[in-house]
């Protein structure tokens, strides 16, 4: 998995697959005023951007919080959503039976439910 420009934009970047860190800049005006901040996605041994891709104004590199993964991991959500945990949590969980009619799994409510006719 790789990302890959698909134009000069910092931002133009089409996921194909492998991970790359989000670094967040802002421009500094002609006047010495704080400019525009944007997000530019690097790997992380490329060197700081020193000025807009896009204007030319210097920049720099704003240090941000880390996003990392820690509580919503593909096996934590199958966790999260089980009926157990939907069941505790207060949900109920219908599961299609057919043709329009659902059928309770956990919570509190009607064994089934259906779609009501059209017409």
């Amino acid at each position: 998995m790789e990302l890959q420009a698909v134009g000069k934009s910092p931002a133009a970047f089409l996921l194909t697959g492998a991970v790359m860190p989000i670094y967040v800049y802002q421009a500094t005006n002609a006047d010495g005023t704080e400019g525009e901040v944007f997000e530019v996605i690097q790997t992380m041994s490329a060197p700081p951007l020193t000025e807009h891709p896009e204007n030319g104004l210097p920049v720099k590199r704003l240090f941000g919080t880390p996003n990392a993964p820690r509580t919503w991991t593909d096996s934590q959500a199958k966790a999260n959503l089980s009926d157990k945990n939907l069941d505790r949590m207060g949900f109920t969980k219908y599961v299609k039976s057919g043709d329009g009619k659902y059928e309770k799994v956990v919570g509190k409510g009607p064994s089934n439910i259906s779609k009501p006719p059209r017409g």
